[in-house]
């Protein structure tokens, strides 16, 4: 299994726009990645509900795991980028 911890990237944290951005990317991959913060249990990055349920902020760390080591470097990318930018 894949893993890569990474701080959001986006002003507002995880809300409503970057995490759909990320659970669209997420829902276009061959395998299941997951997002976690620190102490929470990790939610399917394909849902917008559960990715904006997690409450990060901007520079939060998230830990991204997955199946594929690819997968998991396309979503914790779209986390550390300023996705409203």
């Amino acid at each position: 299994m894949a893993k890569k911890i990474v701080a959001v990237g986006s002003s507002v944290g995880l809300h409503a726009r970057p995490a759909a951005t990320i659970s669209q990317a997420a829902g276009k991959l061959g395998s299941t990645v997951t997002l976690a913060t620190e102490g929470n249990t990790p939610v399917d990055a394909r849902s917008v509900l559960l990715i904006m349920t997690l409450g990060a902020g901007s520079g939060d760390y998230v830990t991204v795991e997955g199946d594929k080591e690819e997968d998991v470097e396309t979503i914790a990318a779209l986390v550390a980028k300023d996705l409203d930018a």
